[in-house]
């Protein structure tokens, strides 16, 4: 048995979802099970339908079918779905049905104040010794950085969506 790590994929750059999912691939070629909770999502990705057709990944999604409107204090719905969906994670991590378990955008919830540090923590201390986990998002607060083995930012160099291309099928979503 191996002893799974704690990753966290964060900065500006495009890539940290597909970085996790290519983990996922990956593992599943050794016959490894990947669940992934992706927080502040509700709407259509590739990587859900897809999800559907394949044994051994599992996604389910912890936002509203629309994109997260930032308000300071946050909307109480986006709040309770985004402990809701630690709450499912918790249970996922320690029910060991799983040998990956990704948390995605999770430091972007916590940078908008739908949770907290101490709640991710409190989650990520209960992890089985073999269970691998890995954190998405931006914003990665520097607990979390620290309670990490390994931490990837991706730098975002040049990005067309600057010249307007919106998220496409496919490739963005």
């Amino acid at each position: 048995m191996i002893e799974g790590k704690i990753h966290i994929y964060t900065g500006n750059g495009k890539g940290k979802t597909t970085a996790a999912l290519g983990l996922a691939l990956r593992a599943a070629a050794y016959g490894m099970r990947t669940f992934v909770g992706q927080f502040m999502k509700g709407q259509e990705y590739g990587e859900l339908t897809m999800s559907k057709n394949l044994a051994w990944l599992t996604i389910e999604q912890f936002g509203k079918n629309t994109f997260v409107h930032v308000k300071n204090p946050p909307n109480l719905e986006d709040v309770e779905l985004a402990r809701s969906g630690l709450k499912r994670c918790y249970d996922i991590l320690t029910g060991r049905q799983y040998d990956i378990v990704v948390l995605d955008e999770i430091c972007v919830a916590n940078y908008f104040n739908l949770l907290s540090v101490e709640e991710i923590i409190n989650v990520l201390n209960k992890k089985p010794k073999e269970t691998e986990v890995i954190l998405t998002g931006r914003y990665a607060p520097k607990e979390l950085v620290e309670k990490a083995d390994l931490v990837t930012e991706m730098k975002e160099v040049k990005h067309y969506f600057n010249q307007g291309v919106l998220a496409r099928k496919g490739i963005e979503k």
